[in-house]
């Protein structure tokens, strides 16, 4: 018989991480509505036209029905290769029914026509969270999305990461200043964006490639090996660029740094990254990736930033923003598998009843509901085998609370409660035994 295997590239999860996964999720999602973001779902599936307006072809996964129906036209349509797209559709659509700022959040699966390799998936999950203006946006909305990224990994677990920001204005007013053609700019920043997966020789003959020479080289290089505090960064940056761009770059993004503060942020999660390009084909103000220092071979596990106009293939609107983008198909199995995040459930039930005498079921169901309409997810065992067939069950699924009814303890209206972590057990009754699993479990 043929073995059956997941297609390459396309995860999936046994249930202790699947679990694990979800409650992570439910961590995230929390955080983001405690900024009072509302969530939005699109279709998995949009026109090729509009995913083509800011995608590759080669990243699509272009679907059609294996037949057609005599006389049907063949539509384009393909599947989303991130949630941006989908997003900026949506605001043009609808743009009239929404109030701006608008504030979403958006966690789904997403396609990408890829080679499958470590690390690189043809499906998986992005995390985006995202704020619209009409017209305008405050800088401020900066610093508050960079929080939550900021409060969302704290409260996940992951103490040891670093926010690098940077901004695209400072970038480019600083590469201006250089004098090289106009036309070789976004080549030296694509050097820039490698820098740290390439040699020093590599980077050098690069830059020098693109018209550099060794003074604007030996500037870039500096930045990018600097060890200067955030304040003393500042200062340096000052005293090196007078291009206007550049100042405006280096004011804004020292705003952003102080609103930080304000909203919480430690000094040390925040470090300025002035040689940091991620997309600035794209972004055109602040820009940011997070990384975890325990687990540097990740790279960037969230990133992001500023862009003028979201929906400008869709919509005659200017319609600034602000989001980031968390990769958790990525980040959340390293952290499973690190032991960062506990994956030792295989269930969300915390109790099981078992059935010692199936003439009672009646009574171990009204058990299960009693249990259930306290907030005590619960499992019966319904199939009739031992005591001991049951007890192994649970012990494999992770289940921390057993209850055990025999024909004496329904008699007296009590059960016994047994504790599959530490084997105490206890004949209660049932207002005993709730109270008893709720001190005991995590509401």
């Amino acid at each position: 018989m043929t073995m059956l295997t997941n297609i390459s590239g396309f995860p999936e999860f046994l249930p202790r991480d699947q679990l694990a996964f979800n409650k992570v999720l439910e961590l995230i999602k929390t955080q983001f509505e405690l900024y009072g973001f509302i969530p939005l779902d699109t279709p998995a599936v949009e026109r090729v036209s509009t995913l083509i307006s800011k995608g590759n072809d080669n990243e699509i996964y272009a679907i059609h029905r294996l037949a057609h129906a005599h006389g049907c036209k063949k539509k384009d349509l393909a599947l989303r290769f991130d949630l941006t797209v989908p997003l900026a559709r949506y605001v043009a659509q609808h743009y009239g029914q929404l109030t701006f700022p608008y504030r979403r959040y958006h966690i789904a699966p997403v396609w990408r026509g890829e080679r499958a390799q470590s690390g690189r998936y043809r499906q998986f999950y992005q995390c985006d969270i995202d704020v619209i203006g009409d017209g305008e946006l405050s800088l401020a909305y900066d610093a508050e999305t960079l929080s939550i990224i900021y409060h969302v990994f704290k409260t996940i677990g992951i103490k040891n990461f670093v926010i690098y920001t940077n901004h695209y204005l400072l970038l480019t007013g600083l590469i201006k200043s250089f004098d090289i053609q106009e036309s070789l700019i976004p080549c030296v920043m694509r050097t820039l964006d490698k820098a740290e997966k390439i040699s020093q020789d590599a980077l050098v003959g690069e830059l020098k490639g693109h018209g550099m020479n060794q003074n604007n080289i030996d500037v870039l290089t500096c930045l990018i090996k600097n060890s200067l505090t955030n304040e003393e960064l500042f200062q340096y940056l000052l005293g090196i660029c007078s291009n206007t761009d550049f100042l405006k770059g280096v004011c804004e993004l020292k705003e952003v740094l102080k609103l930080l503060q304000n909203f919480g942020v430690k000094d040390s999660y925040i470090r300025i990254h002035p040689t940091l390009a991620r997309g600035l084909n794209y972004y055109t103000g602040t820009i940011a990736e997070t990384k975890l220092l325990d687990f540097p071979e990740l790279g960037s596990v969230c990133g992001g930033g500023r862009y003028a106009d979201l929906a400008g293939s869709f919509s005659n609107k200017t319609l600034p923003g602000v989001g980031f983008s968390i990769g958790i198909s990525r980040l959340i199995p390293k952290l499973i598998q690190s032991g960062m995040i506990c994956a030792n459930q295989e269930t969300p039930a915390i109790v099981l009843i078992t059935v010692q005498n199936y003439k009672f079921i009646s009574y171990y169901i009204e058990i299960s509901k009693t249990l259930r309409t306290q907030g005590i997810n619960t499992e019966i065992y319904l199939e009739q085998k031992s005591l001991g067939s049951q007890l192994k069950y649970a012990h494999k699924k992770g289940i921390r609370f057993v209850i055990i009814a025999n024909e004496s303890e329904i008699f007296k209206q009590q059960i016994i409660l047994r504790s599959l972590f530490d084997g105490n057990q206890w004949t209660l009754t049932m207002h005993q035994a709730i109270k008893l699993i709720k001190d005991a479990s995590e509401f």
